[in-house]
């Protein structure tokens, strides 16, 4: 089983216990506003997604993982690795990506994570390139991108809602 452990933070693979607080993060307004096209999702599609992440680690050797504090064991949410289907002009590429419930915003969690997984992706799983996308304007998870060492590469229109996208990039040259 892959996990990873940051001085706060259990990067895992998912399981049943976490379906309900997942849920709860993805019925949130406030988390789901810069996702998609800004809809929540209830308990049933919470739990269809998180089997959608698990074939993908069986399918590509790697995934989006459940964020757990190691001070409390609570699910902050989750960060990991996925193919972006949706964006057919970036493939092939790998994304890197995050989600945190409110509470635990600001606090760094979500570099601390991402970090780790970029780790993960470039020295474990041997990629040499990892993107991350974000909506224009949500200038949170562009700064945990720049936190990474990710440059922008490009704009692009989301095929699915209409919306302007930013691609960011960092190859393991950068990256060593």
């Amino acid at each position: 089983m892959t996990e990873i452990q940051t001085p706060r933070l259990l990067l895992r693979r998912w399981q049943d216990t976490d379906l309900a607080a997942m849920a709860e993060i993805n019925a949130d307004p406030e988390v789901m506003h810069w996702i998609r096209d800004g809809s929540v999702l209830d308990l049933e599609q919470t739990a269809e997604a998180i089997e959608r992440w698990e074939e993908e680690w069986d399918e590509e050797g790697f995934g989006l993982f459940a964020v757990e504090l190691l001070a409390s064991g609570e699910l902050a949410g989750f960060t990991g690795l996925s193919v972006p289907d949706f964006l057919p002009e970036v493939l092939p590429a790998v994304e890197i990506g995050w989600r945190l419930g409110r509470p635990y915003w600001g606090q760094g969690y979500a570099s601390e994570a991402a970090h780790a997984v970029l780790e993960f992706a470039l020295e474990d799983r041997g990629l040499d390139r990892v993107i991350s996308i974000t909506r224009i304007g949500n200038t949170a998870s562009e700064n945990v991108m720049r936190k990474l060492g990710m440059e922008p590469e490009r704009e692009l229109t989301d095929p699915r809602y209409g919306h302007p996208l930013r691609i960011h990039a960092i190859d393991l040259t950068e990256y060593a």
